[in-house]
């Protein structure tokens, strides 16, 4: 990779699910010259797919807490307008009155309540999710990122960065949600290759670095 990779804890468990993806390749690699009827070697890059998409969903969920909990606890004027935006219940206001819970910790844990159960698959909703922790329009500068990484040799913005994104998470949600069949089509499903999952494999953490590089 072109920069130092983060070390926080949630980088490096995004990388280890990353690498339970690469070894999911490897296996259907070691098992495709048996070439038997009653194992599709494309199921095991379809898995690893899923399985990298699914990394990158987790790392943002985490990333986001870990910031979100950080600027909390440290109440700075320098913190992003939608964090000093965020509406806190009343039981949760009260929890902080009382001194049963700190202010950090009840943010955190309503953030916690109000993404965790949101897929962050979609360019906007990651976006909507990161206002909390960065003013940064983190597409445009992750493309001016990755290509400075790249000097010069690719000219992405943050529409060709989004719809590269997208057409991974697409492939993943065609795999997951209709088996990775051809439209109209209840057998046939769409070819996939050991290259294929690489490449978005590679992708997947060449975009969290990037991201992870503009957050700072």
């Amino acid at each position: 990779m072109p920069a130092a990779q983060p070390q926080t804890r949630e980088f490096r468990a995004f990388l280890t699910n990353l690498e339970y993806a690469r070894k999911m390749i490897v296996a259907g690699q070691s098992l495709a010259a048996f070439q038997s009827p009653v194992i599709d070697i494309g199921d095991f890059y379809r898995a690893a797919w899923v399985q990298a998409v699914s990394a990158i969903d987790h790392w943002f969920h985490e990333e986001l807490y870990r910031r979100v909990a950080e600027l909390a606890s440290e109440d700075s004027p320098q913190m992003p307008y939608q964090l000093t935006k965020f509406e806190l219940p009343l039981v949760r206001v009260e929890e902080v009155r009382r001194g049963t819970t700190t202010l950090a910790d009840a943010v955190s844990e309503h953030v916690k309540a109000k993404w965790g159960n949101a897929a962050l698959q979609n360019p906007r909703k990651i976006s909507e999710a990161l206002k909390l922790v960065t003013e940064e329009d983190i597409w445009a500068r992750a493309a001016v990122q990755l290509n400075e990484w790249n000097h010069g040799r690719t000219s992405m913005n943050a529409q060709t960065l989004k719809q590269k994104y997208n057409s991974i998470t697409d492939r993943r949600n065609r795999i997951a949600h209709d088996a990775d069949l051809l439209d109209g089509d209840l057998k046939r499903r769409r070819p996939i290759s050991d290259a294929d999952v690489t490449d978005a494999i590679d992708w997947i953490e060449r975009i969290a670095l990037a991201i992870a590089t503009v957050l700072g």
